[in-house]
């Protein structure tokens, strides 16, 4: 057993450093697993290789991170799912991720006392901590759905509140990127934060749900 784990490391350690050494050819580039203003939100986005995106992609993350620290100074911004190294690998449970185009972020959380906490989420994945919960769905019943409604993860979930200033500062900042084609937030909480722009979009029933993070893309 031990001699399996031990193949079993040296093998995943090799294959993420040939990644990472792999991907600038490849069209990718990893989103920082350390950084002041931007970066992943846990090192599991590292260790399973989903930080990877294209530069221009990159450079609109650090961009709008930058942005934000600026305009409220201390704010750090977090990534969760990017792509892999490859393309056209599929990324479970997305529906795209597939071209390292593709991006979600973090929502910025506060406090019970309603201090922005700085690199924290309410759920430790980044995902999963819904807004809108206990309103109605509007889509129709699926037997096959990624809508899920994640009630077993709720014990789960820190006691912070989504930070409604800084989140929609930074869905504005994406929306005015003129690199950014579409960005995904679930319409109840678009609402609820005063956003609305031909590039903010439903998902679709099909598709994941989207108040618990923001989906941007090229």
């Amino acid at each position: 057993m031990a001699g399996f784990l031990s193949a079993f490391i040296l093998g995943y350690g090799l294959l993420l450093g040939g990644a990472q050494l792999a991907a600038p050819w490849l069209g990718r580039v990893p989103l920082p697993c350390g950084g002041e203003v931007l970066r992943m939100q846990s090192a599991f986005y590292c260790v399973t290789m989903r930080n990877f995106v294209t530069p221009e992609l990159r450079d609109v993350a650090r961009d709008t991170a930058v942005a934000m620290a600026r305009d409220f100074p201390g704010t750090v911004t977090l990534a969760l799912d990017g792509g892999y190294p490859l393309d056209w690998l599929p990324m479970f449970p997305h529906l795209s991720h597939d071209d390292g185009e593709k991006l979600d972020l973090a929502f910025y959380y506060m406090g019970p006392e309603g201090a922005y906490q700085p690199g924290r989420t309410a759920s430790p994945l980044g995902f999963f901590a819904f807004e809108t919960v206990d309103e109605s769905d509007a889509c129709p019943p699926r037997a096959m759905t990624l809508r899920w409604r994640m009630a077993w993860f709720r014990p789960l979930l820190r006691d912070l509140r989504l930070e409604p200033e800084r989140t929609a500062a930074l869905v504005r900042l994406l929306l005015a990127d003129s690199r950014v084609g579409k960005v995904f937030v679930e319409p109840p909480l678009a609402k609820r934060l005063g956003l609305s722009d031909g590039k903010l979009r439903f998902q679709g029933c099909r598709a994941a749900r989207h108040d618990d993070h923001i989906h941007l893309q090229l």
